[in-house]
């Protein structure tokens, strides 16, 4: 009895295990990302932790390049133009980026709304099999502590 109960166990464990693996929302198609602390002013530090393990694994958007933005994405009256964070080309088989990064000193305006964009670079295959490039994005939402108008 010992062995059939410790058997469904381990069959069930399994079982979970490759659903939960299988489970990728369509919202991680291109990412995940996460940015920390989420309220900074220029010259601050800021960690930012991107997973790729769903965009590759479920929807095969592998990074060719991955870019990071800080931006305005609602209501931008065309004096937010977005800055580059970071630019990266991961190599073959990467499925997390870690690194810090410095908020570059900017003219941020008060009342405004940003974000941290993740801009993922990929590569796909065309009807005739030729190869093309595709973006697609995910946003942290962050908040700018100091700013000028």
């Amino acid at each position: 009895m010992k062995f059939s109960v410790a058997a469904a166990v381990s069959s069930v464990a399994a079982l979970a295990s490759v659903a939960s693996a299988q489970f990728c929302p369509q919202a991680t198609q291109f990412g995940t990302l996460i940015v920390s602390p989420t309220s900074f002013a220029a010259h601050d530090t800021v960690t930012i932790n991107a997973d790729f393990t769903c965009a590759v694994q479920y929807f095969g958007h592998v990074p060719k390049y991955t870019d990071y933005y800080l931006s305005v994405p609602v209501n931008n009256n065309g004096h937010e133009p977005d800055i580059l964070l970071a630019h990266h080309e991961p190599a073959a088989g990467t499925l997390h980026e870690n690194f810090t990064v410095e908020i570059p000193s900017a003219y941020y305006f008060s009342g405004a709304s940003y974000v941290v964009t993740l801009k993922n670079t990929f590569a796909s295959n065309g009807p005739d099999g030729t190869p093309y490039y595709s973006v697609g994005g995910v946003e942290a939402p962050v908040t700018i502590t100091s700013t000028t108008n």
